[in-house]
C-alpha cells in the first residue's frame, strides 16, 4: 500500500513539471519526484535489511534531493536566465500529451507484466523524453534527462530487484558528471549568444 503511494507521488511530480510554467517550478518538482524516489528506495531497503540498498538510497537523496537541484538553482542565478521555459507547447496539452504517454505505457506494461511500478518507470521515461523535446530552455532539457534517468533507474528496481550495486553507483556518479558537463555546455551557450534557448542555434545554419 505505502510503495504505490509513492509510485503515484513519483508519477504525478512528472504531470507536475510537465505543466510548469516555470524554470524553478520545474526543478522543485524533479527534486520532489526525487525525494518520493529516495523514499520508495528506502523503505526496499528496510523491507530487504540490504545495507546495498540503504547507501543506493542515501546516495540517491545526496545526489538528486540535494546536489544537482541546488547546483541547477546555482545555474539559473550565475547565467541570469529567465524563468520562462521557452514553451512549445502550452501547458495544457502538455498535460493531455502526457495522460497519452501514461496510458501507452499502460497498454504496454500490461502485455509484459503487472508491476505497478514498471508502468510507472516507463511513463516518466516517456514524460521526461517530452519535457527534453518540448521544452526550448537547455536547463530544461537537462532536467528531462533526469527525469529519465528516475524512469530507467526505477524500471531497474522493479523488474530486476535492482541492478548490481557497483552499476548502481556508478549510475550515479554518471549522472552527477553529466550534470556538471551539461551545466558547463550551457554557461557557454549564455556566454556566446547571451541566451540559453537551444531554439536558437538553428540560426547558425548556413
Amino acid at each position: 500500500m505505502l510503495m504505490n503511494i509513492f509510485l503515484f507521488l513519483i508519477l504525478m511530480m512528472a504531470f507536475a513539471m510537465v505543466a510548469a510554467k516555470r524554470l524553478t517550478a520545474l526543478i522543485n518538482g524533479f527534486r520532489a519526484q526525487s525525494f518520493f524516489l529516495f523514499l520508495l528506495m528506502f523503505m526496499l531497503a528496510y523491507r530487504a535489511d540490504s545495507a546495498e540498498l540503504y547507501i543506493v538510497a542515501a546516495l540517491l537523496f545526496l545526489i538528486k534531493v540535494i546536489l544537482i537541484p541546488r547546483l541547477l538553482r546555482r545555474m539559473v542565478k550565475r547565467i541570469k536566465v529567465g524563468e520562462d521555459l521557452g514553451l512549445s507547447v502550452n501547458p495544457t496539452v502538455s498535460i493531455f500529451a502526457a495522460i497519452v504517454l501514461a496510458y501507452l505505457a499502460y497498454a504496454f506494461t500490461g502485455m509484459i507484466t503487472g508491476i505497478p511500478a514498471f508502468f510507472v518507470s516507463i511513463s516518466i521515461t516517456l514524460i521526461g523524453v517530452f519535457i527534453m523535446i518540448f521544452r526550448m530552455k537547455a536547463l530544461a532539457q537537462i532536467v528531462g534527462l533526469l527525469v529519465m534517468e528516475n524512469g530507467m533507474f526505477l524500471a531497474a528496481a522493479s523488474v530486476s530487484g535492482g541492478m548490481p550495486f557497483i552499476v548502481e553507483i556508478a549510475i550515479f556518479f554518471d549522472v552527477f558528471l553529466a550534470v556538471i558537463i551539461l551545466g558547463i555546455f550551457v554557461y557557454k551557450i549564455n556566454s556566446l549568444f547571451t541566451h540559453i534557448d537551444v531554439d536558437k542555434l538553428t540560426e547558425l545554419k548556413g
